[in-house]
């Protein structure tokens, strides 16, 4: 049983069978690229939250960096959010880069087979200088 306490756009606080679990969701900008910061869990009960902040990210800005370094857990359903936030950017000639995956969060995407789908740097900066870099 979930008991909503605090949701907005950005911070998800839920209680979760006794102990609180939480997802965040940061934007920033930085020339015109969109980073998006998510820590705690990715899971069914946050998913659509995170797909609507992704949608409106996708509906402003073209180059989006998904910062998973504060990221525990990933669940198919969050990584469906990413891959069709993936395809929606891709429509629009877009692109999207993960980065700072935690193991677990990297194993999934790589047992998945998907890890060779998204791009994935090691760490902001390094995914910062390939956008720039490109028109």
């Amino acid at each position: 049983m979930i008991d909503l306490m605090i949701k907005s756009e950005f911070k998800i606080n839920a209680c979760l069978q006794g102990s609180l679990k939480i997802m965040k969701i940061f934007k920033d900008l930085h020339d015109g690229i969109c980073l998006m910061s998510i820590s705690g869990r990715i899971d069914s009960n946050y998913s659509d939250d995170l797909e609507s902040s992704l949608s409106k990210a996708i509906n402003e800005y073209s180059r989006i960096i998904m910062d998973l370094k504060d990221t525990e857990y990933i669940s198919s359903s969050g990584v469906r959010v990413l891959l069709a936030g993936k395809k929606m950017l891709g429509e629009k000639n877009g692109e999207m880069i993960l980065v700072s995956l935690q193991p677990v969060v990297r194993d999934v995407f790589e047992i998945a087979g998907l890890a060779r789908l998204f791009l994935i740097k090691k760490n902001r900066e390094d995914a910062l200088s390939l956008m720039k870099c490109r028109p």
